[in-house]
């Protein structure tokens, strides 16, 4: 496989989690907005449609720390930083996901794969169980294709953007 036929898979599996992230904002009621964030702390993908360039899908790569997108991604590297820290304490084995209900909103983070992360914010009135299906069928799509390769094409993209 040459380097072109590389960069084209990996473009396309970037279109294809930009799909899947539209697809669970559309179809899942409840949802306010969505942000994947990598193992260090950047905001890889995002549903947030007040950023600069969104498609017609709604979900894109964001260029840089604006409005929600990098506040939801800068609470769900957080949180999941401290709820894997306190279940290390408890010998509580791996963090799956995280809820945190709110009086006006929810909040649910889940690993995706090598300490990526999955959150969504949601309506105070959001069918929990719903939201956490879909999440896991999102993280289950999502985990074998956001690979070290990936998450570099969605950088270098995200830098294009800026």
């Amino acid at each position: 496989m040459n380097a072109s036929t590389t960069a084209d898979t990996r473009r396309s599996e970037a279109d294809n989690l930009r799909w899947l992230l539209a697809n669970l904002v559309e179809e899942v009621p409840g949802i306010r907005s969505v942000a994947v964030v990598s193992s260090d702390g950047l905001l890889l993908l995002s549903s947030d449609p007040a950023q600069s360039g969104a498609g017609p899908d709604g979900a894109q790569l964001v260029a840089g720390p604006r409005g929600s997108s990098a506040d939801l991604a800068t609470i769900v590297s957080g949180l999941g930083s401290l709820t894997t820290g306190a279940a290390g304490l408890m010998d509580g084995g791996g963090v799956t996901q995280t809820m945190v209900a709110m009086e006006g909103g929810a909040l649910f983070v889940m690993s995706i794969s090598d300490g990526s992360l999955l959150g969504v914010y949601a309506t105070p009135d959001c069918d929990m169980n719903v939201i956490g299906y879909h999440m896991a069928l999102f993280v289950g799509r999502a985990g074998h294709v956001l690979t070290p390769e990936l998450r570099t094409e969605l950088r270098k993209t995200m830098e294009l953007d800026q």
